[in-house]
């Protein structure tokens, strides 16, 4: 039976896999924080997350990853690299948060909610810089970076905060991308 604090860690851990998809660390390392100050507990196994060395790695981690996606040619080099990184990383953020499931279910959900939102979100912000690149011979895309490194922040703040209101907008973005493949792919 699924009680309410583990529907909340399922709608934190899906948050924070979609954010995953616009930037690997940012989500860690807020998750990190949010452990530290004792704002979130993770699983046992995963306390390690909230330790003072994993914060500062976390913290150091995510700075040159958005300093990166600022330097023309190292964005897209990185999201062709951030996507296999991002399942991976929605997947364990994903396990991290989950409680009071069996592990095989919480593996499982990790591995499709949270690898699955974390690499699709991931894949279509890749095809976004590369529309970016193509069209505007990559002068647009430090606006794609702003705009990631924005929803990213927002959105892994949201999942802390606000669980089911994340899981919400999460919805929606997962809905929006859906509408923008069917529209795209109507028009060949």
């Amino acid at each position: 039976m699924v009680t309410f604090e583990t529907f909340i860690s399922i709608c934190l851990g899906i948050g924070l896999a979609a954010s995953v998809g616009f930037r690997v660390f940012v989500p860690l390392f807020a998750l990190s924080l949010a452990s530290y100050v004792g704002v979130w507990d993770l699983n046992d196994s995963w306390q390690w997350v909230g330790s003072t060395t994993a914060l500062v790695l976390f913290g150091v981690a995510t700075i040159v990853e958005i300093v990166s996606y600022y330097i023309p040619l190292i964005d897209n080099a990185l999201d062709s690299i951030a996507i296999p990184l991002a399942t991976i990383a929605g997947t364990l953020i994903m396990v991290s948060t989950v409680t009071d499931l069996n592990p095989v279910f919480t593996w499982t959900l990790a591995i499709i909610a949270g690898g699955g939102t974390a690499s699709l979100i991931k894949s279509s912000s890749g095809a976004t810089r590369l529309t970016s690149t193509v069209s505007t011979a990559g002068f647009g895309n430090n606006l794609v970076s702003s705009v990631e490194n924005i929803i990213a922040t927002s959105l892994s703040v949201i999942a802390i905060l606000f669980p089911v209101v994340a899981f919400v907008l999460v919805i929606f973005i997962l809905y929006a991308i859906f509408k923008l493949y069917k529209k795209i792919t109507k028009k060949r």
